[in-house]
């Protein structure tokens, strides 16, 4: 299943937010052993080194970088992915960008803590507990 990581997500993860830390890294590990297919939109990374540096600096902010970088696809942020997300009735812009980034990515869901934002997603969306299970009980 290609599924795209809203950014909430992967800073859980970076910034061992809790309660959601352990089951972002349960995802991780999906993605990273092949059992999911995950897929990051650009404008992710940035906010992630951004976020990173601040929490541990630039060498560690790279290095984090580079490493989900190995093991997500990068979804394009271009005008038309941009075009179509102020198309939808999204009340966030950025729900609408990471969803059509996801839409054109050949994502078939989009996995995040901010279900709401995506009230008129045309894709699934999943909260991370939902996709992990999902996903368990598949195997």
């Amino acid at each position: 299943m290609r599924v795209l990581f809203d950014t909430n997500v992967v800073l859980d993860l970076l910034l061992g937010r809790e309660p959601h830390a352990e089951v972002a890294a349960q995802l991780f590990t999906l993605v990273d052993t092949e059992r999911l297919e995950g897929v990051l939109a650009a404008t992710t990374f940035t906010t992630i080194e951004y976020v990173a540096t601040k929490a541990v600096g630039r060498t560690e902010a790279k290095r984090q970088v580079r490493d989900i970088l190995a093991m997500f696809d990068v979804a394009a942020v271009d005008g038309t992915v941009i075009g179509d997300a102020l198309a939808l009735d999204f009340e966030d812009f950025e729900d609408a960008v990471i969803h059509e980034a996801a839409r054109h990515a050949g994502a078939v869901a989009v996995v995040t803590r901010d279900s709401t934002g995506f009230a008129h997603a045309s894709l699934a969306t999943f909260e991370p507990r939902e996709l992990l299970a999902a996903v368990l009980a598949a195997e």
